[in-house]
């Protein structure tokens, strides 16, 4: 929705009634992603798309007898390659649209929303796609972090299921990741029969991988898996290559320190940022975290190396002039105590880790430890 928000908001604003169509679901060789949005103006204009032009036209139609009955309505196009023509859903993939009216009676709370996205602000909005109880569709809560201010507005329907689905919403917000999740009709997590679509408007936190080695491409190939936008950076040409890191968002060759420094001034690193330094020469691993460690707001900052190699770094940056309290947040040996040998297994130790800290886990088994097996983060 993200791309048409300010054409619905304006008609928002001027008391009108919108048609909607979301993408919620796509199967197969679908055009379009989940969040893809197209509109049906007052005056019968079409915003946006949902399919690349595929199904504009059903999707079009459905809009206006939407609008016109106020009943929404969760519909699939393209069940099949023989009937995709049907629809003029050539591709032959799958798409589920969610069609709604939007007005300031069914979505009180969208001027709020769109004021957190153009601030840059983080916040989802999960909507009711499907449910055995008619009453509840389209039913909206916007969810936002614990420690934002205005707090989670609205209800789908029972404290059980609003608590659930902010849980679950924090969750993909935190990996800037839109998705549609399924509970029984209550919010029970292990149920069926309630559809909830979260469109998350926020960037994909960031993980900064130092040093183009093989460990560094399986360490970008997990952080990709788990939502990060991914950058490899590296001061060696000859390393830094898009081929040889085929999971990374992007490849830099650039000296660390000053790639790391030059996109804090930027503005391009927050608190949900990660780091993660691999290059064990400590002409490039000191500089970079002497940066790393004195930036108030990010998530982590991990380093590779041997105990030794961790002591010798302390050491050097405590002579750069790093206190105790900066020297503490380092995490290094970096990963969880899995046993790894491989690079894909150390992969997975450093993003465990990384998820442990993040949700306030403590990287035990769970059948060894009691209580909630789902954290609320620290």
């Amino acid at each position: 929705m993200r791309d048409v928000l300010d054409e619905l908001v304006e008609w928002w604003r001027a008391g009108e009634t919108v048609g909607v169509g979301t993408v919620v679901a796509t199967f197969r060789s679908a055009p379009r992603p989940a969040g893809a949005s197209m509109l049906l103006g007052p005056g019968g204009e079409a915003v946006g798309s949902v399919s690349g032009g595929c199904v504009e036209g059903a999707v079009y139609e459905l809009s206006r007898s939407v609008i016109d009955d106020g009943t929404p309505v969760l519909q699939r196009y393209g069940v099949s390659d023989d009937d995709a023509f049907a629809v003029g859903l050539t591709c032959g993939g799958i798409l589920d649209v969610f069609v709604e009216p939007v007005s300031r009676e069914t979505f009180p709370e969208l001027g709020d929303v769109a004021a957190d996205v153009g601030a840059g602000r983080p916040v989802a909005v999960a909507t009711v796609i499907e449910h055995p109880d008619p009453a509840w569709l389209g039913r909206r809560l916007v969810v936002r972090p614990e420690d934002a201010a205005g707090g989670s507005t609205g209800s789908l329907g029972s404290p059980r299921a609003d608590g659930a689905v902010t849980d679950d919403a924090r969750g993909l917000l935190a990996a800037g990741r839109t998705e549609t999740l399924t509970y029984g009709p209550d919010g029970e997590r292990r149920g069926e029969g309630m559809r909830v679509f979260v469109s998350a408007f926020a960037p994909r936190p960031r993980m900064l991988v130092f040093g183009a080695i093989d460990f560094a491409a399986a360490v970008a190939h997990v952080g990709s898996f788990l939502g990060y936008r991914v950058t490899v950076c590296d001061a060696r040409p000859v390393f830094a290559t898009t081929s040889r890191f085929p999971a990374a968002d992007e490849v830099v060759v650039e000296w660390p320190h000053r790639y790391l420094a030059a996109e804090v001034e930027e503005g391009r690193v927050d608190g949900r940022t990660v780091v993660c330094v691999l290059t064990h020469d400590p002409k490039f691993d000191v500089p970079v975290l002497e940066v790393a460690l004195r930036l108030p707001e990010v998530a982590f900052v991990g380093a590779m190396g041997s105990r030794r190699t961790h002591e010798d770094r302390l050491e050097r940056l405590r002579e750069a002039g790093l206190r105790e309290d900066e020297l503490a947040r380092l995490s290094s040996p970096v990963g969880l105590d899995l046993g790894a040998r491989t690079p894909e297994e150390t992969a997975v130790s450093i993003a465990a880790e990384i998820v442990a800290l993040q949700w306030g886990g403590g990287g035990a088994r769970l059948q060894d430890v009691g209580g909630p097996i789902h954290h609320h983060g620290t």
